[in-house]
């Protein structure tokens, strides 16, 4: 049986006659995609944007929960702290004590907050406690909202109790003396993030005044800052409309060149968001990168569509079988190109964290949706329309990309000289991609910019206090009152002298410092005797006596639960940088590794508040990177290997994503850009789209040596060709996010877009000079045997023989017509 028989070939056959009978029935297919589109659109009002804090966290990371079981009792990492900052005078001044009691109210009627675990200098949680002559315990608090006239006398004393009071100086009041904290605790399902970030701002507004500073700072503060650029992201979104559509008038100037990626964009963009509300997701503001992303490679995919159309036109007058040569030639690889893309978005559910399995979810079924909206619909529709009249493409600039590649790799000499180069550029990847931190680099937050009014309220709330990022340490006894044994309280001195040694560590917070106090109270302030007594009784009683001490209900709920069994230690951080991050559960660990089983019944849970939230955003980060590029590698590598039965197409493809993806890791190195729970999805992403490039490339070149039988022949002439739909589509992929680099105040949706660009050129480097490289050096077989059979489908047997190096024109003309290439 001839080789080049369709009958040879009976799978392929079957493939191109369902390729002929979709053309048959255009108008039908077209409208039953319009009516898809119609109902989508319908589903389009019920799309919600807004964060989800429960979202943001891995729920089976046991950090979380932890956080989960102790945030109705002693808070989570939904924490406002506003700081009072006085630069004439200091706190103890009858105008500034009001201004802070004011602004302790305004935070107390915050929606969703917990009143229990609002603190300040002028709460009436904050008490000044002393033992009477008659040997009774008395507390009253610092400020008495109802005497706002206090004499000199009487503010100098005030400063000296809190002087005095270790519990109010240096957690609520600055060692200076000039700023006062207020914090407070909201509570989780209650959050109202723009209602809390409006209260907030007007409280700020009201309390402005002359040598007064309010710093605020938060998660919930920090969501609620992201909420106001909305309104910037839909300037971004029209203005990178613009652009897009002069690029599509620069580069085709015809009706059809404009309108029809137009039209697929916006196709697509319907069942995109029609599949979100579906799935009853909600479009979270940070990740709206990505879905601009795939946005642009529906009109990247259509510009390529187009572009082959009027090429086509060229050679056939007839403009029904140049849509559907159009078809033929780009919708296997491209919905390879396609399926790829989806594989690196999908990867992402195998995390944790439910934003980006969320993400996941909707954006790759949004991705392959393109096969049908533009891939498929954009052929049938060019089909049905008349054929245009002028169907001449001029020269313009995005060709001298193809042409100044070709030149480089002029030969077999020039391809291992960049081959070498890359070699070389792999190995320095691989040094600095060592550079990569987990988690942040520098304090504050990553999604705003360092001058931002939220970090910069954040550093000198730091620069101030023992820290505004809290780690909670959880102590369980596995009996009620368990928390009172001295053993127990004790041991838990003890962790926090251990935790203290870090130099991260800016202060603690725990029922062993509380009963060591008020034992040394009940002790004429005796220095000798702040320490846990070896009576439970007395322990008890100790802790009892503080509680009766104060009228207001609650007073112990901070450090204990109600039963006693459960106990919560607080330790102060300045920042959540990575390196901070991993040296605090590094010796939380240690302490709990050298004294596990030493006290019968007490266990050590790691870990509460924002520390604890954030080390496990990291740790399921580090955890699903480790998982999901060598899957995106792996599966990206099967597939190429399976649809062109190679395994050298194969290795080529994984050749090409190693050196994009180590020059991004190295990248990242460099500019300081962590992994975590918000890059990692951004890095997944890239390797799938970035893909795209090497395998256009490597069809073309493949269709080429079918046509011109000589390899170096085929790979200049692919490299001059495609290196238009390549440079083209990375432009138009850049396009698509390069207004959030310019644009954005979120520094993260900024960074993330500067990143996937750094991604989608050094994918169009690998295509456009290390692919055409690879072929020249080492001839791999699936192109230097490929032929074409009847139906115009290009195969290569390995037993088969070379394709002849010289062919008669009529041959080369003949097998031109039938050869179905992949790009342009």
């Amino acid at each position: 049986m001839d080789k080049r028989s369709a009958s040879a070939h009976k799978a392929t056959h079957w493939l191109h006659s369902l390729d002929q009978k979709l053309f048959n029935y255009p108008k039908t297919i077209l409208s039953l995609i319009l009516l898809a589109t119609i109902w989508f659109a319908f589903q389009i009002p019920g799309v919600k944007m807004y964060s989800d804090f429960a979202d943001l966290l891995p729920q089976t990371h046991p950090y979380i929960e932890l956080h989960n079981d102790i945030k109705e009792s002693f808070g989570g990492a939904n924490v406002i702290i506003v700081g009072v900052e006085f630069t004439e005078h200091d706190i103890f001044d009858n105008e500034a004590l009001a201004r802070i009691h004011r602004i302790t109210q305004s935070v107390d009627s915050l929606p969703g907050v917990d009143h229990n675990l609002v603190t300040s200098v002028t709460h009436r949680n904050s008490r000044k406690v002393w033992l009477t002559p008659e040997g009774n315990v008395n507390s009253e608090p610092y400020y008495n909202p109802e005497h706002t006239d206090l004499d000199a006398a009487q503010l100098d004393q005030l400063r000296k109790d809190v002087g005095a009071d270790p519990r109010v100086l240096g957690p609520l009041v600055s060692p200076d003396l000039h700023m006062a904290l207020v914090k407070a605790q909201l509570i989780e399902g209650k959050l109202d993030y723009a209602a809390t970030y409006e209260h907030i701002q007007q409280m700020r507004e009201q309390e402005a005044a002359n040598g007064v500073k309010i710093h605020v700072t938060g998660q919930p503060m920090l969501v609620g800052w992201a909420y106001q650029y909305l309104d910037q992201i839909i300037e971004i979104f029209l203005f990178t409309a613009l652009i897009m559509l002069a690029l599509l008038v620069f580069y085709f100037r015809k009706a059809y060149g404009i309108f029809i990626p137009l039209a697929g964009v916006i196709v697509s963009s319907i069942w995109g968001i029609g599949i979100i509300s579906m799935f009853g997701y909600n479009l979270d503001p940070l990740s709206l990168v990505i879905p601009f992303l795939i946005s642009a490679r529906a009109m990247s995919h259509g510009i390529q569509l187009v572009e082959r159309y009027y090429l086509e036109l060229n050679t056939h007058d007839n403009h029904h079988q140049a849509a559907r040569l159009t078809f033929e030639s780009l919708f296997r690889p491209g919905s390879l190109g396609v399926v790829s893309d989806a594989i690196g978005l999908l990867l992402i559910a195998i995390g944790s964290i439910p934003l980006n399995t969320k993400l996941a979810h909707y954006a790759s079924i949004w991705a392959l949706s393109i096969i049908i909206t533009v891939l498929l619909a954009v052929p049938l529709l060019l089909s049905v329309l008349p054929k245009p009249k002028n169907t001449g493409i001029k020269h313009n600039l995005f060709r001298n990309v193809g042409y100044f590649c070709a030149d480089l790799i002029s030969g077999e000499k020039a391809a291992k000289r960049a081959l070498a180069i890359a070699a070389v550029l792999l190995c320095g990847g691989f040094y600095f991609s060592s550079h990569v931190v987990i988690g942040e680099s520098e304090p504050g937050s990553p999604i705003l910019y360092q001058d931002h009014d939220y970090n910069r309220s954040s550093k000198a709330i730091n620069d101030s206090f023992p820290g505004s990022e809290e780690m909670y340490i959880v102590a369980e006894t596995d009996e009620k009152g368990g928390i009172k044994r001295p053993e127990v309280l004790k041991a838990l001195a003890d962790l926090e002298r251990h935790m203290l040694l870090d130099p991260g560590v800016g202060g603690a917070k725990g029922i062993p410092d509380l009963v060591k106090q008020v034992n040394r109270l009940l002790h004429n302030n005796d220095p000798r005797w702040a320490q846990i007594p070896d009576d439970p009784l007395y322990a008890g009683g100790l802790m009892f006596t503080y509680m009766m001490s104060n009228p207001i209900p609650g007073a112990l709920k901070e450090f204990v639960d109600s039963d006693e069994r459960v106990a919560n230690l607080v330790f102060y951080y300045k920042d959540h940088k990575g390196e901070t991050l991993r040296r605090a559960i590094h010796t939380a660990k240690q302490w709990i590794a050298d004294n596990e089983g030493k006290v019968e019944g007490l266990t050590i849970r790691l870990a509460g508040g924002t520390i604890g939230v954030i080390a496990s955003q990291n740790e399921a980060a580090f955890e699903t990177n480790l998982w999901v590029l060598p899957l995106v590698f792996l599966l990206i590598f099967a597939m190429v290997t399976f649809f062109y039965t190679s395994i050298m197409a194969g290795t080529m493809m994984f050749g090409a994503m190693l050196f994009a993806t180590t020059l991004t890791y190295a990248y990242m190195g460099l500019s300081g850009m962590g992994i975590n729970s918000n890059t990692v999805p951004i890095i997944a992403v890239g390797v799938g789209i970035g893909i795209d490039y090497s395998i256009y490339m490597m069809d073309r070149i493949r269709s080429e040596m079918v046509v011109l039988g000589d390899l170096h022949a085929a790979v200049r002439r692919a490299i001059r060709t495609t290196g238009l739909a390549v440079s083209f589509t990375a432009i138009t992929l850049i396009a698509g996010i390069v207004m959030w680099v310019v644009l954005s105040d979120l520094r993260f949706q900024a960074e993330a877009a500067l990143l996937l660009i750094v991604m989608v050129v050094l994918n169009g480097a690998a295509a456009m000079l290390l692919v055409p490289s690879w072929v020249l050096v080492f001839k791999p077989q699936f192109i230097c045997k490929a032929y074409a059979d009847e139906d115009g489908v290009i195969h290569a047997d390995t037993e088969a023989d070379a394709v002849p190096e010289k062919q008669s024109n009529q041959e080369k003309e003949v097998e031109a017509s039938l050869v179905m290439t992949t790009k342009a």
